[in-house]
C-alpha cells in the first residue's frame, strides 16, 4: 500500500488528485442541494425536478462526443479548466437564482443544461490526461486513488450537503459547491504539459469523430464491454435506483432502511478501491468482468424480500466489485488506446455505456405495474447474469493482456507531465 501511495509524490499527479477530489466533492453536494431547492420552490414537484435533471443529462449525452474531440485536439488540462469554470458559473448561477427568487424553473433549466455541457467536456479530458501525468507502471495505483477520492467524496458530500441544506439552505449549499469547483480549477492550472504527439493537420470534426469511432470499433474487447454496461446500467438504474426505494418503502422500513443499503454500497466503493490498488491480474479484463457478477445479488435479494442487513451486504459487495471493475477498466483503456485518441474513445465508451440508462428509468415503472416489482427485479437479475456471462465468454475480453504487445504511444518520461 505504501509503495502505491508514492505516486502522490509526483507533483503533476498530486495537483490532479487534489483537483479531482475537490471537483468530486462539489459534484456530490450539487445534486442533493438542487433536488431540495427545486422541491422547495412554489409548485415544486418530482416532475419539475425530473425536467431539470433531464436538461442536465440530455446536454451531457448530446455533447459527449464533441467533448471527446475537443479533448484530443487541445491540451486536456486546459479543457478541464474551462469545463470547471462552466460548472462554477452554472452552480453559482443556480445559487443566485434561488437566493434572489428570480427566473424560476426556466432559469434553473438553462443553468442545468450548461452544467451538463461542462460535464460532457470534462469527462473525456479527465479520462485522457492520466497517462500523460504518471508513468505506465503507476497507472493502476493512480486510477485507484482517484476512485478512492470519488468514493470518499460521495460519502462526505452526501453528509455535508444534508448539513448545509438544513442549516443554511439549498442556495448556499449550491454556492459551496461552486466554490469547490473554483478551488479545483486552481490546482488544474498548475499542470503544464505538452501534447503526446504532433498531429500533421487539424481535420474536420466529423473526420475526428470517424477516426475515434474506428479506434473504438477496432477493439472487440472494448465495444463488447460497453454493450454489456449499456444493459447493466439500464437494469441498475431502473431496478435499484427506482424499484429499490419502492421495496424499502413497502417492506423494509422506509428511507432509513434504504439509507443503510446505500451507505453500505458507498463503503464497498472505498474497499474496492483499496483492493484494486493492490491486485495485478495477468488478464485484467477477465478479472474486471468477473467482478461484474457482483451486480446480480442486489436484484435477487430485493426481489426475494430479504432482510435489510443481507441486502446491505449485497450492495457492499456490489460497491467492491464496481470499483475493482472501474479501476481495471480505466487502466486497460489507458494502456491499450493511443493517447492521441483516448478522449474520443472514452467519450464513445461513456455514451454507449449510459445511453440505455434513461430508458431503464422510463420503462421500469410501467413494466413493474404490469408484471409486479418482484418479477421485474428478477428479470433484471437474469438479464444482468446473461450479459455478464456472454462478455466473459468472449476471448477478446477474457484473454486481453495487462499490457499491449507494442506501446500505443511513447510513454511519458519519469518526472514529466505531458498533455494533449
Amino acid at each position: 500500500m505504501r509503495e502505491d501511495l508514492t505516486v502522490l509524490r509526483h507533483r503533476p499527479f498530486r495537483r490532479l488528485f487534489l483537483s479531482r477530489a475537490l471537483q468530486l466533492l462539489g459534484s456530490s453536494i450539487a445534486p442533493i442541494a438542487l433536488a431540495f431547492a427545486v422541491l422547495g420552490m412554489p409548485g415544486g414537484s418530482a416532475t419539475t425536478l425530473g425536467l431539470v435533471l433531464f436538461a442536465r443529462s440530455a446536454a451531457q449525452v448530446l455533447l459527449l462526443l464533441f467533448g471527446g474531440v475537443i479533448a484530443d485536439r487541445l491540451p486536456r488540462a486546459r479543457v478541464m479548466v474551462f469545463a470547471n469554470l462552466l460548472a462554477f458559473v452554472s452552480q453559482a448561477g443556480m445559487a443566485l437564482v434561488l437566493s434572489a427568487d428570480a427566473g424560476g424553473v426556466p432559469a434553473l433549466f438553462a443553468l442545468a443544461t450548461l452544467n451538463g455541457a461542462s460535464t460532457a467536456l470534462f469527462l473525456p479530458a479527465a479520462a485522457g490526461i492520466l497517462p500523460q501525468v504518471v508513468t505506465r507502471d503507476r497507472l493502476q495505483a493512480a486510477n485507484a486513488l482517484i476512485r478512492l477520492s470519488r468514493s470518499a467524496a460521495t460519502i462526505g458530500g452526501a453528509g455535508l450537503a444534508g448539513v448545509l441544506v438544513s442549516a443554511f439552505g439549498a442556495d448556499r449549499a449550491l454556492a459551496v459547491s461552486a466554490v469547490l469547483f473554483a478551488l479545483s480549477t486552481l490546482y488544474l492550472r498548475g499542470i503544464v504539459a505538452q501534447a503526446p504527439a504532433a498531429r500533421p493537420s487539424t481535420p474536420r470534426m466529423l473526420t475526428d469523430l470517424r477516426d475515434g469511432w474506428r479506434e473504438f470499433t477496432s477493439r472487440r474487447w472494448l465495444w463488447q464491454v460497453v454493450i454489456q454496461f449499456s444493459v447493466l446500467n439500464a437494469c441498475f438504474n431502473g431496478g435499484i435506483y427506482v424499484l429499490g426505494p419502492v421495496v424499502a418503502d413497502d417492506r423494509l422500513g422506509g428511507a432509513a432502511a434504504w439509507s443503510v443499503i446505500v451507505t453500505a454500497q458507498a463503503v464497498g466503493f472505498v474497499a474496492g478501491g483499496l483492493v484494486a490498488m493492490r491486485i495485478r491480474p495477468r488478464f485484467p479484463m477477465r478479472t474486471a468482468t468477473l467482478a461484474t457478477f457482483g451486480f446480480v445479488p442486489p436484484f435477487l435479494l430485493l426481489a426475494l424480500g430479504a432482510p435489510v442487513w443481507l441486502i446491505a451486504v449485497s450492495t457492499l459487495l456490489n460497491g467492491v466489485c464496481s470499483d475493482i471493475f472501474e479501476v481495471l477498466w480505466s487502466t486497460g483503456l489507458q494502456q491499450h488506446v493511443p493517447q492521441e485518441a483516448l478522449s474520443r474513445v472514452s467519450s464513445y465508451d461513456a455514451l454507449g455505456s449510459f445511453v440505455l440508462g434513461p430508458l431503464g428509468l422510463a420503462l421500469v415503472g410501467p413494466v413493474s405495474a404490469v408484471v409486479g416489482v418482484e418479477r421485474t427485479l428478477a428479470a433484471c437479475a437474469v438479464l444482468a447474469l446473461l450479459v455478464n456471462t456472454a462478455t466473459l465468454l468472449s476471448h477478446s475480453v477474457r484473454d486481453l493482456p495487462g499490457r499491449p504487445t507494442a506501446p500505443t504511444s511513447a510513454p511519458a518520461p519519469s518526472g514529466e507531465a505531458r498533455n494533449a
